[in-house]
């Protein structure tokens, strides 16, 4: 592996000191979110299991039946209402936003502001 940049560094730092304060139980789920330069993933996520119950991504089947073009917020808002939708199929009401060291503006922001529409309590 080849050196790692100064500012995925800083995220990594970021990820690490909220992640100490931050554990997911039953009560309130861990909404974990990971963006790359041209994706979005987002998992709801059980710590007391170490399990993952809910997920969608662009990369989703799901999305990809009914793909949003346009900017990558619209797309990421997009992600959040499908995120929502599944977690309340499954009756997850209640999350906690780990935004993984990225810092909450531009596609966090809006992922967040679609599950927020489509149901979730932050």
């Amino acid at each position: 592996m080849g050196n790692t940049s100064p500012k995925v560094m800083a995220r990594l730092k970021r990820k690490k000191r909220i992640r100490k304060h931050m554990h997911g139980d039953k009560n309130r789920l861990r909404l974990s979110v990971f963006r790359s330069s041209s994706h979005i993933y987002a998992q709801i996520i059980d710590d007391t299991i170490g399990e993952t119950l809910v997920s969608a991504s662009t990369l989703d089947k799901d999305y990809k039946l009914h793909p949003v073009t346009g900017k990558k917020q619209e797309i990421a808002k997009a992600v959040g209402v499908l995120l929502g939708k599944k977690a309340l199929d499954k009756g997850i009401t209640k999350v906690m936003l780990d935004r993984n060291g990225f810092l909450y503006h531009g596609r966090i922001k809006a992922l967040s502001d679609g599950a927020r529409e489509a149901g979730l309590e932050f």
